[in-house]
């Protein structure tokens, strides 16, 4: 029996305990995250993905579900895979520069415009056996099961109009991980690190401007009716949102159930990517219906801007390098993984 649970962790072992005392069951694996109830990202990929795999294996694999950090905070969900405490965690890269710097090669603001054509790309490199995972997710002792690179980030701000390049100069804007940091330190704003469901609160009382966000993730954090100005036809970088389960774990799962996981996941990631492309239209207008104006900036602005961002991946790269870790290499390895989607 499928269960994809919204309830408080206690409560759900007891309500499981009693559904299967003396009956045999499924095995059932527990799958945490950090996205609220309905989020785009877990209905059309979380969700998708663990009724495939529960059909794939004839009901063989269960799931139980907590959303919206129940289990622990957005940053905390793949340590609490790395040690069963969940069997299956959330691993949000911006959230985790720390342990995956390597991994946010996906959200630089690269040459693509689509979360598709990022989405493909990441996948490529960063599944089992690819470099990304052979750099850093093997080292952790996780796998990556499936992924999402978001449609590319923008700028929206609370009460200052967005006008042109200058406008963002003394800005504070939500923006987590080091790449979108970068973005927006070279646009004149100062990058605060906020979790997402913090966002709305920190918006309403100031403590930020704005937020360098996706439209489709600021409707299910409700942040639209705090928005005013956004921009539009620049690409601030992305975000990659992940699932990892331990190697331990994934060891201790049969070869059939392995290949269905993975099977899975090659049906469930072109069609969520896919979905998530037609949704930011949509919800680029809805925000517009709830008021906010998105600009597209004087082109000699836009071209300053884009600019600067070219060279982010270049000096994240760097950074890395110096630090003994294989920058440049997987964004040598992501580059080539875009043109070919491009082929």
């Amino acid at each position: 029996m499928k269960r994809h649970l919204n309830m408080p962790f206690a409560a759900a072992v007891c309500s499981v305990a009693a559904l299967t005392a003396g009956t045999a069951a499924a095995e059932t694996l527990r799958v945490a995250d950090s996205f609220p109830v309905g989020h785009y990202i877990a209905e059309n990929l979380t969700k998708v993905w663990m009724d495939r795999v529960t059909e794939l294996t004839n009901g063989e694999i269960d799931f139980e579900y907590y959303p919206a950090e129940q289990m622990g905070k957005s940053k905390d969900l793949m340590s609490l895979a790395q040690t069963g405490v969940v069997d299956i965690g959330y691993a949000g890269v911006s959230y985790l520069a720390d342990k995956l710097p390597l991994a946010g090669v996906g959200e630089l603001p690269e040459a693509f415009t689509h979360a598709c054509q990022g989405t493909s790309a990441f996948w490529t490199i960063a599944k089992p056996g690819g470099p990304l995972d052979q750099a850093e997710f093997a080292p952790q002792g996780v796998r990556m099961l499936f992924v999402m690179v978001l449609p590319p980030y923008h700028v929206m701000t609370a009460t200052k109009e967005i006008t042109g390049a200058d406008s963002f100069a003394g800005m504070k804007l939500r923006a987590t991980g080091g790449t979108k940091e970068i973005a927006v330190e070279l646009i004149g704003a100062t990058p605060i690190a906020i979790p997402a469901p913090e966002t709305r609160e920190a918006l309403s009382r100031g403590t930020i401007d704005g937020v360098l966000f996706p439209h489709s993730s600021a409707l299910p954090y409700g942040l639209a009716p705090e928005l005013k100005w956004g921009t539009q036809d620049i690409n601030f970088g992305s975000f990659v949102a992940s699932y990892v389960i331990s190697e331990q774990r994934w060891q201790q799962l049969s070869p059939e159930v392995q290949k269905a996981m993975t099977d899975a996941a090659e049906e469930a990631i072109p069609s969520a990517c896919a979905i998530a492309e037609d949704l930011d239209l949509e919800d680029k207008q809805k925000m517009v219906d709830e008021g906010v104006t998105f600009v597209s900036l004087p082109e000699a602005d836009k071209e300053k801007i884009e600019a600067d961002l070219a060279g982010i991946g270049e000096q994240w790269a760097a950074d890395l390098d110096g630090r003994g870790l294989a920058g440049t290499e997987i964004l040598t390895a992501f580059r080539e993984a875009l043109e070919q989607q491009a082929e």
